[in-house]
């Protein structure tokens, strides 16, 4: 176990653990990534047999691999999914057979503007099967026989997910939602998941306001799974998918389908005082599970985190997503981020103003500096002068930072010196 003082390192640590495992939307390779994470925190596992109705979709069969090539005329291999888990195409189903270079390549996925990486595909919906593989490689092969050979089952089973409740006093809920289905893609979404199980970890040790939920789920399928089940007892209060939080991109937040809710207040309030560069984007109905949780039928105030937004960088969905396009620092200050937003969610609060009519005396309560006329001074009493001026009881803490422009944790520790001197309850 990392000490929790190197959050960064231990992030990329788990990132790099589960990095080589073969994941999809189903099969062992889900399974077996939740047991690492579940040596952190004390996941639930669901399983959702197939089949099973989750509003339009159903619960799709399991689809697991064990091994997979391509020999070339010569008997070498050139395809070999033990050297990379994305030289399949995900969700292939079995084949073995001899095929001439022709038929080969209508059954190979590239990228001629990338020719040097392989890309990420998937066949989730239709049966076939297929390989990626660098476009420089493929034209490299000569003409003849090749044999192509992989080793899948795709059959009845279940989808599986991780679940894990921190429970807080007030029974209110903060979800937090990382997709589990990709393979090895560091950025997208070792990241993720690494991540949200170092915060789940380190909120354990702590007594909360708020239940935290963290659900480790496929994407999209995961999501309605996670909905369907729990439909009847939907209580969000806020919520963050959180993606690609592992690069130097960003940081990059899309608002809630809402746009206005306390979560999208909360984050652009952190990233506007994050000294970084932040994008700030509307909602719009693609992306990750957070258009599952902001579906009309739910509405749930769902934002999604990340560093580069998805598809934005020439190394997202390719073998150019490894763990050298991460790093600890960025682990860190994602990490930083979101607990930044928690904080605000804990300790936000609406104050009143005990002494409201005209301002009442810092100086003498050993609040404002006893030499007038210094600039110094006013900048540090600015703070305090806006809670007590906003201090009305509509208005709370962050409604404040918002107002003053000022950071969330400057005017909660004015109010904290307020409360102390008997001027704000």
């Amino acid at each position: 176990m990392i000490a929790e003082g190197d959050l960064g390192g231990a992030c990329y640590a788990l990132a790099a653990e589960i990095y080589p495992l073969c994941r999809s939307i189903t099969g062992n390779g889900v399974r077996q990534t939740l047991d690492i994470l579940a040596r952190h925190i004390p996941l639930e596992r669901v399983e959702v047999p197939t089949g099973t109705p989750m509003f339009d979709w159903t619960a799709p069969r399991e689809w697991n691999i064990r091994d997979a090539w391509v020999k070339d005329p010569s008997g070498r291999k050139v395809i070999d999914f033990k050297a990379s888990n994305l030289h399949v195409l995900n969700y292939s189903v079995p084949v073995h057979k001899k095929v001439s270079l022709a038929e080969l390549k209508e059954h190979c996925f590239t990228l001629p503007d990338q020719p040097d990486l392989i890309p990420y595909r998937t066949s989730y919906h239709a049966e076939r099967w297929g390989f990626c593989l660098s476009h420089r490689a493929l034209s490299a092969l000569p003409e003849g026989t090749y044999e192509v050979f992989i080793d899948s089952d795709l059959s009845d089973g279940s989808l599986t997910y991780g679940e894990y409740l921190h429970e807080g006093q007030s029974g209110r809920e903060f979800l937090l939602s990382a997709h589990i289905c990709h393979p090895s893609l560091a950025n997208d979404n070792c990241s993720g998941l690494a991540l949200l199980t170092l915060l789940a970890r380190t909120l354990r040790s702590r007594k909360t306001r708020y239940s935290y939920r963290f659900l480790f789920a496929p994407g999209t399928v995961g999501a309605l799974a996670w909905l369907s089940a729990n439909e009847d007892r939907l209580a969000i209060d806020h919520g963050l998918v959180v993606s690609c939080v592992g690069d130097s991109g960003g940081p990059t937040y899309k608002s809630s389908r809402r746009g206005d809710a306390f979560i999208d207040r909360a984050m652009r309030h952190v990233l506007e005082h994050s000294g970084l560069d932040p994008v700030l984007l509307d909602f719009s109905p693609y992306g990750y599970d957070e258009r599952q949780y902001c579906s009309p039928g739910f509405d749930l105030p769902v934002g999604l985190f990340q560093r580069s937004a998805f598809g934005t960088f020439p190394e997202y969905h390719t073998s150019a997503d490894n763990l050298d396009f991460i790093a600890p620092e960025h682990l860190r200050t994602s990490f930083d981020i979101i607990m930044k937003v928690i904080e605000i969610v804990e300790a936000d609060y609406t104050p009143v103003n005990l002494s409201p009519k005209g301002e009442p005396q810092l100086g003498r309560r050993g609040l404002y500096s006893s030499i007038g006329g210094d600039s110094g001074g006013v900048t540090s009493v600015m703070p305090l002068l806006w809670v007590l001026n906003l201090a009305d009881g509509k208005h709370t803490l962050l409604d404040m930072a918002e107002r003053s422009g000022m950071p969330f944790g400057e005017l909660l520790r004015a109010a904290q010196l307020l409360r102390e001197a008997d001027l704000l309850t």
